[in-house]
């Protein structure tokens, strides 16, 4: 059996790719470079095929002792076919890029494509904060907030790959419009962007918080990092957005544990580096709405393979798709 596996997570701002050992999921060789994604995907395609030949050579593993590609992709896809079928925050948007295909063609190695969060998803289980259960759920909130679960030991796929979209769970029915069309999703309420915009609102607004100082007053630097560091130094108004954001992810969270009862569920994206202050608000949410299943049970998590999480499961589920029965 072969060991080793490129990884890559396609991101808007930056291609991520390394080797990983899928035996024991450690990283060689990881190397990032910008998407440059206005170029347009024959750009973006060929710089990913660059960046693998460069991983491989640097690495100074044999080609021949690589099992293939898995490729963690940021919007909906068609995984038996290898096809991106819509990429929402990239130009043109990607639509029937046979996607796999010319990353096979450009590098001999077989190629499979997934979603992102479901990439993180299966690293995180298999070798990160999911280590050790049978079912888990996983929420990543960054830009947008993506999901995936794994139920009874497997990454949980539904139609073409589609399942596990819990930034999409309904959490206010007279919400405001999300980017997928529906009304009151949690990514509405409580991504980057929404724990940014709250920040900005309580400025404008001229509320007592340290926020404005920390940027001196640039509204366009106000990020979840900086209202979390603002909260860190006491600020009540920082504070309290994160308890809002964190009680909307803690009822997703509710209706994900009333449904399929993960034993732990992985908080992972750049916004989860908050820590405790977004975790604990969504450990008490939970607690105050679900009734009907075990839920002292559930663990909340912080999730631990860090940027390497997505690289890994897209490995791994190359491994996993290659090597099937």
């Amino acid at each position: 059996m072969k060991e080793w596996y490129i990884g890559c997570d396609l991101g808007g701002t930056n291609l991520r790719a390394a080797l990983v050992n899928v035996t024991n999921g450690s990283v060689r060789q990881a190397i990032s470079t910008p998407t440059l994604s206005r170029e347009g995907p024959n750009a973006v395609i060929q710089r990913m095929i660059d960046l693998f030949h460069r991983v491989i050579k640097e690495s100074g593993i044999p080609l021949d002792e690589i099992g293939g590609i898995g490729i963690g992709v940021p919007g909906t896809v068609d995984m038996e076919r290898g096809v991106v079928l819509f990429l929402p925050n990239l130009p043109t948007t990607w639509p029937n890029i046979p996607l796999a295909e010319y990353i096979q063609k450009g590098t001999t190695l077989p190629t499979v494509i997934l979603n992102d969060v479901r990439a993180i998803t299966f690293g995180e289980w298999r070798f990160g904060a999911g280590q050790g259960v049978d079912t888990m759920a996983c929420f990543a909130i960054g830009t947008g907030i993506g999901g995936g679960l794994v139920i009874n030991r497997q990454l949980h796929l539904g139609f073409g790959g589609t399942a596990g979209e819990l930034g999409h769970i309904t959490v206010d029915v007279n919400g405001p419009r999300c980017g997928c069309g529906n009304y009151g999703c949690v990514e509405v309420f409580a991504s980057g962007p929404a724990i940014a915009a709250m920040g900005i609102k309580a400025v404008v607004q001229g509320w007592t918080t340290q926020i404005g100082t920390l940027v001196d007053y640039d509204l366009n630097r106000i990020t979840p990092e900086v209202i979390a560091r603002a909260a860190r130094n006491g600020d009540a108004i920082a504070r309290e957005i994160f308890e809002i954001a964190g009680g909307y992810i803690g009822t997703a969270v509710a209706n994900v544990v009333v449904a399929i009862n993960p034993q732990r569920v992985v908080i992972a994206g750049g916004v989860a580096q908050a820590g405790d202050l977004l975790l604990e608000p969504i450990r008490r949410t939970l607690h105050k709405r679900v009734f009907v299943a075990p839920k002292e049970r559930v663990e909340i998590v912080p999730s631990t393979l860090g940027n390497n999480a997505g690289v890994i499961g897209a490995a791994l589920w190359a491994h996993h798709y290659h090597t099937r029965s």
